[in-house]
């Protein structure tokens, strides 16, 4: 499974950072491609971040091009979505997932998909 902290006990405050952990248990992360979902109220679910498990290719939405950083840490069988820059319209329900049988740009395309692994999801709150 995977394994998300629990949320920010106050929303963050723009522009601070955020970093997201996604650990993941029972399973390794070698060779999944790992992509970070979120969804805000109201609104579908998006396709943030997504980074190959092959050679570390990385996909990021418009939004968030230039601010947040997806990475993964294959020792710490963590995925890791860095935020920087935060805004407002970045508040959302943000999910992990790990998929082995897509590519890196497929997986940033089925943000619905019934990938190999979801995580629980966490809450991120930007203050305006």
């Amino acid at each position: 499974q995977l394994q998300l902290p629990p949320p920010p006990r106050a929303p963050v405050p723009p522009p601070a950072p955020l970093r997201l952990p996604c650990a993941a248990s029972g399973f390794t992360l070698d060779y999944y491609t790992l992509g970070w979902f979120r969804q805000a109220p109201g609104k579908e679910r998006e396709a943030v971040s997504c980074i190959s498990g092959s050679d570390d290719t990385t996909v990021y939405a418009d939004s968030v091009k230039g601010r947040f950083t997806i990475s993964r840490d294959n020792a710490k069988n963590t995925v890791y979505l860095q935020m920087n820059s935060l805004k407002p319209e970045d508040i959302g329900v943000y999910y992990c997932a790990a998929d082995m049988s897509l590519i890196v740009q497929a997986m940033c395309k089925f943000p619905y998909a019934n990938h190999d692994y979801w995580g629980q999801g966490t809450q991120v709150t930007v203050s305006s």
